[in-house]
């Protein structure tokens, strides 16, 4: 079984930016949402897959993940995806063994930032950056899947 264990955090301040070896833009859109997963179709800079990512709240999920052709990918989210979109740059930042993911939001969902790591097993430590703020693991507001629901533009403080 394909499982993820991720935690989300939001950003306490920009010192990450100096820190960013790669961005890339995404683009991706949702097939399906139900109570036990998602089906997502994600286009990354010069190529495209498709995700099964179990809707389970917290830091551990099934995930599963395959190529699929890009003029399939174009064609699903113009024709079979939910909309708004997600629309992101994945900024990329390595720290040690791990890589941060800093997704900065476009579109509906502009002025959202997140940082993401991912986990060999639950309890594996990682350096805590200056830069980091409030996790955010364990709300599900933060799953892009619940995004396309409730976009950032929508949140009341």
């Amino acid at each position: 079984m394909a499982v993820e264990i991720e935690k989300k955090f939001l950003l306490a301040n920009d010192n990450w930016r100096t820190q960013v070896e790669k961005s890339i833009k995404f683009s991706q859109g949702y097939l399906v949402g139900s109570k036990k997963a998602s089906v997502r179709v994600r286009i990354e800079a010069d190529k495209s897959n498709i995700n099964i990512k179990g809707a389970t709240l917290g830091i551990r999920r099934q995930e599963f993940e395959y190529p699929i052709p890009m003029e399939d990918a174009k064609e699903l989210l113009e024709t079979l995806c939910d909309s708004p979109f997600i629309e992101k740059t994945r900024n990329y930042v390595y720290s040690g063994e791990h890589v941060w993911e800093i997704d900065e939001f476009s579109g509906d969902n502009e002025g959202l930032i997140v940082a993401e790591i991912e986990l060999k097993h639950e309890n594996e430590s990682f350096k805590m950056h200056d830069w980091l703020g409030e996790e955010v693991s364990e709300d599900k507001r933060y799953y892009n899947s619940m995004l396309i629901k409730n976009p950032y533009k929508n949140w009341q403080d």
